[in-house]
């Protein structure tokens, strides 16, 4: 058992890649992810999980499209915030400015709901 927080901002400073997140701890089978945002990502989707974004610096925008649709929503996350998107909804995440995040799911969840295409795990 850790007997030290963690640092997150420590964390973060290890890495200046976008979209690869670093997982920072395990939590119920969970992995618990600094990430950080810059541009857009790719429209994705999870077929059996929510997805979990809090800001920790930074603003991102969360594009969601409606169910069958190509409706776009979009959900504006500034630091402290946090937003669940629903397993199934299709999102893409994005940022005009670097920002920093965290994120929690299931560990082997790929982060871009294909694991042909997902970040490698990393661990820091």
């Amino acid at each position: 058992m850790p007997i030290q927080a963690v640092d997150l901002a420590e964390k973060l400073a290890q890495f200046n890649e976008h979209w690869a997140p670093r997982t920072v701890a395990e939590f119920n089978g969970h992995d618990v992810m600094v990430v950080k945002f810059q541009g857009e990502y790719a429209w994705h989707s999870h077929a059996d999980t929510d997805d979990f974004f809090l800001v920790i610096a930074g603003q991102i925008l969360l594009d969601l499209k409606a169910a069958g649709t190509q409706d776009v929503s979009t959900v504006t996350l500034n630091a402290g915030q946090l937003y669940i998107v629903p397993q199934g909804v299709e999102h893409r995440p994005r940022a005009a400015q670097e920002a920093q995040v965290l994120l929690m799911e299931r560990t082997g969840t790929p982060n871009s709901g294909d694991p042909a295409t997902a970040a490698p795990r990393r661990v820091v």
